[in-house]
């Protein structure tokens, strides 16, 4: 079992809140969602679980008929997840194929799956509520005696420009790294090696490791993918926030929303969660030494990456309906409250910005996309200009890297724009969570752009 500091306080203060709103269930269904109990402990809450039965048949046979040849083509394995809202309402939500293929375990939208870099957005999302909230500034220095992360170990470094790095630069990844000799959140044999540390190597190793280096450009110059940038903002977030990231975030972010089913993941199968799919590397998929262990070979998905440390830039495991929810939440509209300011999410998606955006992966106008890819995962984000907000990933992967989610990307909105007539009814209608913090509003209502 294990449990975070919200876990606890979610403990101590369950009793308070409705039965209905906590409430665990074993296997009872009423045909629209199925509540199970969490598999590390049975008190905790979980997130409005919705079942294959949920979605109607018209949509069902395009999406199921069109994902499927997608997938044949693609050469991918396992299953997708698919959840789609218009107007704030979740219209569909769907499984196709397999979440457990060895055991024939259909796919449902219930399950949970690594989404990669998505975690990026949920993470730009924690740092902008800290900015709301006062404790962050976007031009706050994030090393040095000033600096957010002040702690003695943090104090030395190579290249003095380090020390003009700002949270803003981590965020739109202009902090002054690329990935000429490497990803450094990849490279855990490396670091281990370089710092006199036994495996796994810590977020502690990898940043001391990265100040031993030089910078690749001044901070602030331009931007460059960074996964290292974003990792180092999990650091952030835990030291203002004053308690571990995860915890922030799913305090302060994912619990407002009804979502409890999310968590950052862990690298090897024993581990998963009880609702986590399985995950399937392509056939050509070599074996890599393992993050945690010298003498053991593993799968890239399963023990080749350290998810956990990934973390903040890429650790999470989410269901598709909990992230349409995180979607609706920040997406500007008026159909549901958003849970930042309209400030804070203009700054997160400036289409004119000379840098990458924040959170985000794409900007075009009024259409916002977010992708994430590791080994075994590919995940595709979208908030339309016409309302609609999907999330859609695949138990795979083949040997496209980010692209395959692009493709996926591509492949939704084709689908989505042939549909003429949606259904009027809102999936959510039950999810009592959800449905009291759409009447309860945020901290801060917004209207729509």
């Amino acid at each position: 079992m294990r449990l975070n500091l919200w876990h606890k306080s979610l403990i101590l203060g369950i009793l308070a809140l409705p039965p209905a709103l906590w409430l665990s269930h074993s296997d009872v269904s009423n045909g629209r969602n199925v509540l199970y109990g969490h598999a590390h402990d049975a008190t905790l809450p979980t997130s409005f679980r919705l079942t294959n039965a949920s979605s109607p048949d018209s949509l069902v046979e395009l999406f199921e008929s069109q994902l499927l040849h997608f997938m044949r083509k693609q050469g991918l394995r396992g299953g997708i997840s698919v959840s789609i809202s218009k107007g704030g309402r979740l219209v569909f939500a769907k499984g196709f194929g397999f979440s457990n293929i060895a055991d024939s375990v259909a796919m449902q939208p219930y399950n949970v799956h690594r989404v990669a870099s998505v975690s990026k957005l949920i993470t730009a999302v924690a740092v902008m509520r800290l900015v709301e909230q006062g404790r962050l500034h976007l031009n706050q220095k994030v090393f040095g005696p000033m600096g957010v992360l002040n702690d003695n170990i943090y104090l030395a470094m190579k290249d003095r420009r380090m020390m003009n790095i700002t949270v803003r630069n981590l965020l739109d990844h202009s902090g002054g790294w690329t990935t000429k000799y490497g990803d450094p959140m990849f490279m855990p044999h490396v670091v281990a090696d370089e710092m006199g540390r036994d495996l796994p190597a810590s977020i502690e190793d990898i940043i001391r490791f990265m100040q031993g280096k030089s910078l690749h450009f001044t901070p602030g110059a331009y931007s460059s993918y960074s996964n290292f940038g974003y990792a180092i903002l999990g650091e952030v977030v835990a030291k203002a926030a004053g308690m571990p990231y995860e915890d922030f975030v799913c305090s302060e972010v994912l619990a407002k929303l009804g979502i409890f089913d999310a968590h950052l993941g862990f690298s090897h199968k024993e581990d998963s969660w009880s609702n986590e799919v399985t995950y399937y590397d392509p056939d050509t998929s070599y074996k890599t030494g393992d993050y945690a262990d010298r003498t053991r070979l593993s799968t890239r998905a399963y023990g080749g990456s350290d998810i956990h440390t990934l973390g903040s830039a890429g650790g999470w495991v989410i269901s598709t309906p909990d992230l349409v929810k995180l979607l609706l939440s920040i997406d500007g509209f008026s159909t549901v409250p958003d849970i930042l300011t309209q400030a804070s999410i203009d700054e997160m998606t400036d289409p004119f910005s000379r840098f990458d955006p924040i959170g985000w992966r794409k900007v075009i106008g009024d259409a916002w996309f977010r992708t994430g890819t590791l080994s075994a995962t590919s995940a595709a984000l979208c908030r339309r200009p016409d309302g609609i907000c999907f999330a859609a990933v695949f138990n795979s992967s083949n040997g496209l890297g980010p692209n395959l989610a692009i493709l996926l990307t591509n492949k939704m909105n084709e689908l989505i724009n042939r549909i003429s007539i949606w259904p009027d009814y809102d999936l959510w209608h039950d999810d009592e969570r959800w449905q009291a913090y759409k009447a309860m509003g945020s901290e801060a209502p917004k209207t729509q752009n």
